[in-house]
């Protein structure tokens, strides 16, 4: 079984129920172990454009153990955010109800078909909404490709603003 670390997001409606529902329904779902939830805590909204005015985010990490492959997991996480009322615009940086995004599945490191994310995410070590609750839960966890630990991450994070 693979260890799996999910990022959880929302900054619409009930953010923090909606993000929980989430939670809830990944650890109920077949093949799907849930083994730490991180604190969900609210963080402003990232976005490129400082005019682009939107609500801060609840935002948490889960991780999990599971026998599902990446792209069967990327589907059900596809499937809850639909069923939570997310409509993807193709906006990257737009307000949604929930965010599910996959973190890092064990140590593999995946350049998918185009369209699908990459693994471990590309930019989880420049984003304390990731790496603060991360950190929290899997302190010792190591980037497959930098090689450093998530609290070593998230050290180099706030060492640099």
């Amino acid at each position: 079984m693979a260890l799996v670390y999910l990022g959880i997001g929302s900054n619409e409606g009930n953010r923090r129920r909606l993000c929980q529902a989430a939670i809830d329904t990944l650890s109920r779902h077949s093949g799907i172990d849930l083994v730490a939830q991180s604190q969900l805590r609210e963080y402003p909204a990232l976005t490129p454009d400082p005019h682009d005015m939107q609500a801060p985010y609840i935002n948490g990490v889960i991780a999990i153990r599971t026998s599902l492959m990446p792209e069967l997991l990327l589907d059900i996480c596809d499937d809850i955010e639909k069923r939570l009322g997310r409509v993807r615009s193709g906006r990257r940086w737009g307000p949604r109800p929930i965010d599910i995004d996959l973190l890092a599945y064990d140590d593999l490191v995946w350049t998918p078909a185009q369209g699908r994310p990459t693994l471990p995410h590309p930019e989880l070590h420049q984003r304390p909404f990731v790496l603060e609750p991360l950190a929290e839960i899997a302190p010792d966890w190591e980037h497959p490709i930098l090689k450093r630990t998530a609290t070593a991450l998230l050290e180099a994070l706030w060492s640099s603003s």
